[in-house]
């Protein structure tokens, strides 16, 4: 009796075990992320290379980088801004109000929000000076993985759609004919459709000069 006892055990734990794996509890203390449809999380960023990008915000993980964004962006701080740093095979970095990568906000530097977020394609992390605790308003945009830059910057989002858009930001430092944000807004404040940016308008062709007199 104990042997079949022992078996039928055994096979009900079996059969048990398919179920408690599919529930896989998180590190203890980490903080939930906002759901990817949760509007008040969501930045957007209509760009002059054709499309609006949708950047999903982790206030989870960098919670004071998180309310910068917002705060500035509510203020049309970033409305116009070009990318004054994009690198091929790297990272498009913008968010400068001076467009030469020395410039900020009005606002404090904000501290280190280090965390374990990874520098991965379409990562959205804080631009710094050599001081850890010196981020302001400048961001870049991973272009490829660099996991070496991984807790050494502020990762504070993820683009989760028109990731072509960043992909077509002219590249330089400074790039010759800078791409811009048209347009930044949170998706909780109801964002119109995005419309292209006006083609910049042609200065007319001078005229030909008279006859001598």
């Amino acid at each position: 009796m104990r042997l079949v006892a022992l078996f039928l055990a055994l096979l009900t734990s079996l059969f048990a075990m398919p179920a408690a794996a599919q529930y896989v509890p998180g590190p203890a203390g980490r903080a939930a992320p906002p759901a990817t449809t949760d509007k008040e999380n969501l930045w957007i960023l209509d760009l002059s290379t054709g499309g609006r990008v949708t950047i999903w915000l982790r206030p989870d993980v960098a919670p004071k980088a998180v309310e910068r964004i917002k705060e500035l962006t509510r203020r049309k701080f970033y409305d116009g801004l070009i990318f004054h740093r994009v690198i091929d095979g790297f990272m498009a970095q913008g968010g400068d109000p001076k467009g030469d990568g020395t410039g900020g906000s009005d606002l404090p530097d904000l501290p280190k929000e280090f965390n374990y977020l990874p520098h991965v394609r379409g990562a959205v992390a804080a631009a710094r000076a050599e001081d850890e605790n010196s981020a302001n308003s400048q961001f870049f945009i991973m272009l490829t993985p660099r996991l070496q830059l991984d807790q050494k910057y502020t990762v504070f989002g993820r683009v989760l759609d028109g990731m072509q858009w960043v992909d077509a930001i002219p590249k330089g430092e400074p790039p010759a004919n800078p791409a811009r944000v048209v347009r930044a807004y949170i998706a909780a404040d109801n964002p119109p459709p995005f419309t292209a940016a006006p083609a910049p308008a042609e200065e007319p062709a001078a005229l030909p000069a008279g006859p001598a007199k």
